[in-house]
């Protein structure tokens, strides 16, 4: 591969995999961190939910500011706030100071997603940026796979700040090559990008399409079914299980690499048969994944497997949704890909929050409210994949 291809490899995998560090690597410190502090469990899961809900809601003016003024100059803001607010986590003497720190990780955060997004739009086709994301979200997989264990062993060795010093490297190492290396990927900025006029009018073109409207509900009801499991396995497994936090490390890094086969699958699977029939499979391994965990529960069968076996064919089906979704949400917008990429974000992050929210609310002695959610997201999952996506052209503009 040549030297600017492979920037452009390295800068999209610690970009995409900033996210899943940030949300998996501290979730085995989860029960310490709120022992430490003395929170209930519905506090220090603010500590992931209100991150998740900034990240949704700032890539809003991340994404548009991105088609202004360019890629690169956001990732630079975005990547330097983030680290600051990593420190001011590590360094946090409250829950409500860590929440606080956290909203604006997350909020920083936002920027480097959505500008991931947009400069697969910009330098791909439709069909080829669903392989390239696929490609990228490979790479978010491996992230998502050594940060529970890696999060875990932290946990265990140097207390439950030092996976939040770990963020603070990752951070600072992705800063490092963005400004070192990465080039600017928008072919033309937009001078009006910013101006309200144009903000509605490309923000009705997107909600009025339909088959942004299909690949973003995608996308979303699968990330939504994640989350449900990601806020509430810790306790789930550590406090009702009794697993210790690296055997809780371990099961997410199997989650994960599931998650990387499905990314691997997809691939295979759209040059055989195409983006549409591709989703069409992974949406029978959703629902068989949420429905057999959801069946297993309401037979009575409990355990750590009786989880994770039906989680594992879940992630397969995530790890075709989410590139396939992800890139055919922002295709029909070449020149407007920043805004598109910002409101695909935002949706799937409030859906996760609500979805966490729901479960925090609800999770006492039992697993139950954590894998109805699973359930219910797979079954939204399976009926996107076979109709609303059938129905649309991916790429097709108006």
């Amino acid at each position: 591969m040549s030297s600017p291809l492979v920037i452009l490899i390295l800068s999209l995998l610690l970009l995409l995999g900033l996210q899943p560090i940030t949300t998996d690597l501290y979730l085995p410190a989860l029960p310490a961190l709120s022992a430490s502090f003395g929170a209930l469990p519905a506090q220090a899961q603010l500590t992931l939910t209100a991150l998740l809900l900034a990240f949704g809601a700032s890539q809003l003016f991340w994404g548009p500011l991105s088609d202004r003024i360019g890629r690169r100059p956001v990732l630079l803001i975005g990547l330097v706030g983030y680290t600051l607010a990593a420190i001011g986590s590590a360094l946090a003497a409250s829950i409500e100071m860590l929440v606080l720190w956290r909203t604006l990780q997350g909020t920083f955060m936002g920027a480097g997603t959505v500008c991931a997004r947009a400069i697969v739009r910009d330098l791909y086709t439709p069909q080829e940026g669903a392989r390239a994301m696929s490609k990228g979200l490979s790479g978010l997989g491996v992230a998502a796979c050594l940060s529970p264990p890696l999060g875990g062993l932290l946990a265990e060795w140097f207390g439950w700040r030092a996976t939040l010093v770990a963020l603070t490297v990752m951070g600072a190492i992705t800063l490092f090559v963005v400004l070192r290396h990465f080039q600017e990927s928008l072919p033309a900025r937009d001078p009006d990008a910013l101006r309200a006029a144009t903000l509605v009018r490309t923000a009705r073109g997107i909600l009025t399409h339909s088959s942004f409207w299909a690949y973003a509900a995608l996308c979303t009801a699968s990330f939504g079914g994640l989350f449900c499991f990601l806020s509430a396995s810790s306790f789930v497994f550590i406090d009702l299980l009794g697993t210790s936090p690296s055997f809780y490390g371990l099961m997410l890094l199997l989650l994960s690499a599931f998650y990387i086969a499905g990314t691997i699958l997809c691939r295979r699977m759209i040059l055989r048969f195409g983006v549409q029939r591709s989703v069409m499979i992974g949406g029978a391994l959703s629902l068989a994944g949420g429905g057999s965990m959801l069946a297993l529960a309401l037979a009575g069968v409990q355990g750590v497997w009786a989880i994770m076996l039906p989680a594992f064919v879940f992630m397969l089906g995530h790890g075709v949704h989410q590139p396939c979704g992800q890139s055919g949400a922002i295709a029909p917008f070449p020149r407007t890909a920043g805004a598109a990429s910002a409101i695909t974000g935002c949706l799937m992050m409030l859906v996760a929050f609500a979805a966490a929210r729901w479960v925090g609310a609800n999770l006492g002695d039992s697993a139950l409210p954590m894998i109805t959610g699973i359930a219910f997201c797979s079954a939204a999952v399976a009926f996107i994949a076979w109709v609303p996506v059938q129905r649309v052209r991916l790429g097709a503009a108006g």
